[in-house]
């Protein structure tokens, strides 16, 4: 495969360097040159404010999610200029993780199953960063058993009444809307009783904390759901469908993940290749070698199957299974990735001052936020069982349940 510039994309390179050189934040370019893994901090400033601007200009010079259609405050690109536009943003990228989930899962969402007004109210304020959105799924007595969920929707004339709690939800807490999947009939098989709606965060009922995790940020919250009014017309899909309107924000969850989740090789490659040991230069060591290797293969297949994703998506294909695949190898290589660089720093491995740690405790920081990698957008076990049911069509894992009234199986004595 040429990975050369055609003439044409060579002039849409230069038109989008151009523009990204003029209009950039460069204030923000120190702080945002920095490695860093999980939510970007701000020295001075809200992140998320920053975001949103960047966001607005890019959607006022037409850069803003540019594979979407151009009514929908898209460019209508094709898919390599995608790849060209993220290889030449470089760090003013890492703006856009804030809009991850809405314009990467909940937006693709809406287009396949919102009506055309809805459509043409929510995604242009979608794509400028105007609204951000979230993804009320993963509930606690459900685990990873997304279909499994409790938050029960109840009809009451043209409106739906919603009661219950979601957890696990990042972003809820500055998200201005976002997609939920609730159980609307218990008297039928978990997978068949589902159905989905999109709301307005700040909707009366709606009650968000945020969860402190282990590396001191606040991505995650939970969600709780009391009386929540939501009409009719906000429903996705038909009424008991919100499982396969689930896979279509599932799929392009995983793609997403699977894309852009940090492995750390950059950071990992640098640090090595400036580490000394008492044993000398860190690349003087085999074993070290050896391991850089291994990672290098697998970032490289991690970034050509990504680009791979994104011609599928091109023909108008809905992202498959095969994305589960760089979820899967994305996350366990960060975390080793973590592990290995603060053994190699020995006791020192231990610091986590970012003024006096080693690659300013960025690796220290990664241990502690690399786990969520594997368990967010579907733990690996899942993965696996995606990646050998739906990819090498290998027999499925045997599920009691499975035809059995949601209301009807057994919640204790397990």
């Amino acid at each position: 495969m040429n990975f050369d510039d055609t003439p044409q994309e060579a002039a849409f390179r230069k038109q989008a360097r151009d523009w990204i050189a003029a209009n950039a934040p460069k204030e923000l370019e120190a702080e945002l040159s920095r490695p860093s893994i999980g939510r970007i901090k701000l020295d001075h400033g809200n992140i998320v404010d920053a975001s949103k601007a960047w966001q607005k200009k890019k959607s006022d010079g037409g850069w803003a999610c540019l594979h979407w259609p151009k009514e929908f405050g898209g460019r209508g690109a094709s898919p390599i200029e995608r790849v060209i536009w993220q290889q030449e943003e470089g760090i003013y990228g890492k703006l856009g993780g804030v809009f991850m989930i809405g314009q990467g899962m909940c937006g693709p969402t809406l287009m396949s199953y919102a009506g055309e007004e809805q459509k043409k109210t929510h995604l242009p304020p979608m794509a400028s960063g105007e609204h951000v959105w979230c993804q009320l799924f993963s509930e606690p007595s459900a685990g990873s058993d997304v279909a499994g969920l409790r938050t029960r929707a109840e009809k009451q004339g043209s409106d739906w009444i919603v009661n219950g709690q979601k957890i696990w939800t990042s972003g809820a807490h500055y998200s201005d809307w976002g997609i939920l999947i609730t159980r609307t009939d218990p008297n039928v098989p978990k997978h068949k009783g589902l159905t989905m709606f999109f709301l307005d965060m700040k909707s009366p009922g709606v009650e968000v904390k945020p969860i402190k995790q282990a590396s001191g940020q606040q991505e995650f919250n939970e969600v709780y759901f009391t009386d929540v009014r939501i009409p009719d017309s906000q429903r996705l899909g038909a009424v008991g469908d919100g499982w396969n309107v689930s896979l279509t924000t599932l799929m392009n969850e995983r793609m997403s993940i699977g894309a852009r989740l940090s492995t750390g090789f950059q950071e990992i490659f640098d640090f090595c290749s400036n580490l000394v040991t008492e044993n000398g230069p860190a690349l003087d060591d085999r074993a070290v070698r050896s391991k850089l290797a291994t990672w290098a293969v697998r970032n490289s297949g991690l970034k050509y199957t990504s680009y791979r994703a994104i011609s599928s998506l091109s023909r108008g294909e809905r992202p498959g299974p095969e994305n589960s695949i760089g979820k899967l190898v994305a996350g366990p290589m960060l975390q080793d990735i973590a592990m290995f660089a603060t053994e190699l720093q020995g006791a020192a491995g231990a610091l986590t001052d970012p003024a006096v740690a080693e690659a300013a405790g960025q690796f220290q920081a990664m241990v502690l936020s690399s786990p969520s990698g594997r368990i967010a957008g579907g733990t690996d076990e899942i993965m696996r069982n995606i990646i050998a049911e739906r990819v090498l069509g290998l027999p499925g894992d045997i599920r009691v349940d499975k035809d059995v009234p949601f209301n009807k199986v057994p919640t204790k004595g397990r």
